[in-house]
């Protein structure tokens, strides 16, 4: 098998049909397989996976890196892409994840000269693909969120998620034998990411991600109620990335955006100074 796409979800019957159509075309014919790890839905999220053929496992939430290890532990594909239940893989990097699994998963080499002067082969094993994220309907190509690129396309065995609360990212392993972890290689296609369709979808994942943020803050140790990082700190992140990062030319869409980021870095550190308290 050439390709796994793997996916966490929970009630998410509204996006996932048009995220499982947009990586269809990857895994038909045999060439590949669908995995959708699924903590709990109360809708018609699982019926929906089951339709298009995916391998559905019914867990308890672990966390979203934990969740997403699960997934990938699951996957038998050469390839792993891992794709996130609002994301749409779009026709052209469907084209180049299609080409890269066609000519032999992993086999990109490159003339690698090792400190004995012999040489080896090089493996690119893993791929940074840029997300267009989209917000109340418009893509938000300034202000740091394009092209805002992922590491999601990778080799089965040597990715894993980082275990953190939030903002999970992806580690490339050194795999023992023959070969080196290259550098990862760029894609140019794009996910499409339909984050947030209205201002209350925002508001509501900044309230549980900025709590989940706040864990992260408060176990490293004692915080203080602190003027700078609840009032000073999300100014200056408006200001920078607003201004000086351009996403001002996003409209008002860009402007909502930007200041609601930043009223959700001042609820990172209030509630890390909150959960400190109670703690004590």
């Amino acid at each position: 098998m050439i390709l796994s796409v793997v996916i966490i979800t929970h009630n998410e019957e509204a996006n996932l049909p048009r995220t499982l159509e947009s990586v269809k075309p990857l895994v038909s014919d045999g060439k590949g397989e669908i995995i959708v790890v699924d903590s709990g839905s109360t809708d018609r999220t699982v019926e929906i996976a089951k339709s298009f053929g995916a391998k559905v496992f019914i867990e308890a939430w672990k966390g979203y890196a934990a969740q997403k290890n699960s997934a990938i532990d699951k996957a038998e594909g050469e390839y792993i892409l891992s794709v996130d239940a609002d994301e749409e893989v779009s026709s052209q990097l469907a084209v180049e994840v299609e080409n890269t699994a066609r000519w032999r998963p992993a086999i990109h080499k490159f003339a690698h000269v090792t400190p004995d002067g012999q040489l080896e082969p090089l493996y690119v094993n893993g791929f940074w693909i840029p997300r267009r994220n989209y917000f109340l309907g418009r893509w938000i190509s300034h202000g740091g969120f394009w092209p805002d690129r992922k590491l999601r396309l990778f080799r089965r065995g040597i990715g894993r998620f980082k275990e953190t609360l939030v903002h999970e990212t992806l580690d490339l392993q050194q795999l023992p034998g023959p070969g080196v972890v290259a550098t990862p290689r760029r894609l140019r296609g794009a996910l499409i990411h339909h984050s947030y369709p209205t201002l209350s979808d925002f508001i509501e994942h900044m309230n549980r991600y900025s709590s989940l943020a706040a864990e992260m803050v408060a176990v490293r140790g004692k915080v203080r109620f602190s003027a700078i990082n609840i009032v000073l700190r999300p100014l200056a992140t408006f200001i920078y990335n607003y201004f000086f990062r351009l996403g001002f030319l996003d409209g008002r869409e860009g402007m909502l955006l930007h200041l609601y980021h930043a009223v959700y870095v001042s609820w990172k550190y209030a509630k890390a100074w909150e959960l400190a308290n109670k703690r004590e």
